[in-house]
């Protein structure tokens, strides 16, 4: 770990903002307050109404230990996020008759990968494990980023600033071996459910279009949603330098980590396009297949203050994702306003959820 540079880079906004000024300089106070909180190293923010016409976007502090400055178009991890793009692929494939939502999870997987990941009180569920289910976290899978037996959880080694890898086959001994069940899989026809969020059964997801389309996650995404709408740097990390994350004021680099999570990079203007085309159906045959999204809102047994649907998380009136390093993706339907950034914080979960209510007042 290293300590940040004496002298931070300063507030840099898009040259093409569009809001009024008293609006401007409510945002810009809030994301230099961001950064004169001792942890946070840098903050990235864009807001953008549905149509576009006013849109804002800035970021300050420095992007890494080099010193080098935060801009509004900076790479950064964008960590759970990621659901929506997966999300919404798994949606495709839905219309393109890949996979269907209702069928179980070892049509698409053979048993040498299904086997013995969900025995709830003596009884083997998996063979009642739909695609469904997974999506919306309604399975009862453990998630592999949480406490285990005999070992630390993936969410304390990244909160300490700790690199550690794993691949497929280590992420579903550690749901076999290390952790058990919440609940039975649930009945999607009631209105209600019992849902707890678990990235174990995006993971699975994953491995599920990469079966049934015989290309990586990578290549679907470039093919299907990156590519189509311009998202050059929405990638796997790695592929272009990105910022940095920290932990308690100091840098940190955990690229083992970053890896073996599946999940991307990107830039608030780049996340807020993918959102606009998700939301409005541009990504899909029928724009209607979008509604899939919203049609179940369970609230998360783990995160108690928030709702849940298919890849969309609910939160006092919006909807998107955040991530655990503090990042987020959110729309106001009521405002008809997109809200995404980032702090790049191993330990910024809730951060997102303090900030969005301070966002929308700014923004009026």
């Amino acid at each position: 770990m290293t300590s940040p540079q004496k002298h931070s880079p300063g507030l840099l906004a898009a040259e093409e903002n569009s809001v009024p000024p008293e609006v401007d300089a409510k945002l810009r106070t809030v994301l230099r307050r961001l950064v004169k909180r001792g942890a946070v190293q840098h903050a990235s923010l864009a807001l953008a109404s549905g149509d576009g016409r006013r849109h804002w976007a800035a970021a300050v502090g420095p992007a890494d230990e080099s010193g080098t400055a935060m801009r509004p178009q900076t790479p950064f991890f964008i960590a759970s996020v990621t659901k929506r793009f997966t999300a919404a692929l798994l949606l495709q494939a839905v219309e393109r008759q890949e996979v269907d939502l209702s069928a179980p999870l070892t049509q698409y997987l053979p048993v040498e990968i299904t086997q013995g990941l969900h025995t709830y009180r003596g009884k083997d569920y998996i063979s009642q494990i739909t695609l469904g289910h997974l999506a919306t976290h309604t399975s009862g899978l453990p998630d592999h980023f949480e406490k285990r037996q005999g070992a630390k959880s993936l969410y304390d080694h990244m909160a300490a600033g700790e690199d550690i890898g794993w691949d497929f086959t280590q992420m579903l001994e550690i749901t076999r071996d290390q952790q058990k069940p919440h609940f039975a899989p649930q009945d999607l026809s009631t209105k209600r459910q019992k849902a707890r969020y678990s990235d174990t059964g995006f993971q699975l997801l994953i491995r599920v279009l990469e079966t049934v389309t015989a290309e990586s996650y990578a290549d679907l995404l470039t093919q299907r949603i990156t590519g189509p709408l311009g998202l050059w740097n929405t990638q796997r990390p790695g592929t272009l330098r990105s910022a940095q994350l920290s932990r308690k004021g100091k840098w940190i680099r955990v690229p083992e980590l970053i890896s073996s999570s599946n999940d991307l990079i990107s830039t608030p203007g780049e996340l807020i396009t993918f959102q606009r085309a998700l939301l409005n159906g541009e990504i899909f045959d029928d724009a209607a297949t979008a509604g899939l999204l919203t049609r179940r809102r369970n609230r998360l047994r783990n995160i108690p203050i928030l709702r849940y649907g298919l890849g969309t998380m609910y939160y006092r009136g919006l909807i998107g994702h955040s991530g655990a390093t503090g990042t987020w993706l959110f729309y106001s339907p009521e405002r008809d306003l997109h809200l995404a950034g980032t702090v790049d914080l191993t330990t910024g979960q809730s951060l997102p959820f303090r900030l969005l209510p301070t966002l929308l007042r700014a923004w009026e």
